[in-house]
């Protein structure tokens, strides 16, 4: 199907280049106080893992800014909360401990990636620093820091992701409802009976 494919990485650097020393030089091996400043603000993150096989999973995770708890410059918790019960990172991380995260701010271009070692933690006293309007998570990700560092903004400026003049209006947007109903293909579970079903589990299972 595709006539050149890059098979290694000097084929790839002839192409693309090496990076700046700026570049070179970004990455930390701990969490140092700019790192626990951004992570702090944040509310938002997307957590990558993959199987022993070497599947690969993206997962998103957010709740209000700080529910990310940092234990020390070397280790921070991601509190489990409500959701469809795949868990897929868990699974892979049963499997294969390596993950990577990109933490974002609303409004900031510039995003904090963390690689790292990960395992599930059921720690009652860890999990109790991660309670939410009362309800502390059952289980927990605990992230041992391999690398920091920070990721440009090309890519935001680039889709405008932050500036409401590119964002679709509701009835331009795909129906989610629509989407789940279409794949799932279950028996009494058209658009109007998954709309119902999501918008009850929003309102009553979010913690």
């Amino acid at each position: 199907m595709f006539q050149h494919v890059i098979k290694n990485e000097e084929e790839l650097r002839a192409i693309i280049g090496e990076p700046s020393d700026l570049v070179k030089n970004k990455v930390i091996h701990h969490l140092d106080a700019n790192c626990k400043q951004y992570i702090k603000q944040s509310p938002f993150l997307t957590l990558s893992t993959s199987d022993a096989d070497g599947n690969c999973d993206v997962s998103p995770r957010g709740d209000e800014k700080g529910f990310v708890h940092i234990l020390n410059e070397s280790t921070l918790m991601i509190p489990e909360r409500p959701g469809n019960k795949r868990v897929d990172s868990m699974r892979n991380l049963l499997s294969n401990p390596h993950a990577a995260l990109i933490f974002f701010i609303p409004g900031m271009e510039e995003t904090l990636r963390v690689n790292g070692r990960a395992c599930i933690i059921a720690d009652e006293d860890l999990l109790e620093k991660m309670a939410h309007k009362g309800k502390v998570p059952t289980l927990g990700i605990a992230v041992e820091v391999e690398e920091c560092f920070l990721h440009c903004a090309k890519a935001f400026k680039r889709s405008g992701l932050w500036d409401p003049g590119t964002w679709l209006e509701k009835e331009e947007r795909p129906s989610a409802a629509k989407m789940l109903a279409d794949h799932a293909k279950l028996p009494d579970m058209d658009e109007e009976a998954v709309t119902k079903r999501l918008n009850e589990s929003y309102r009553k299972r979010l913690y």
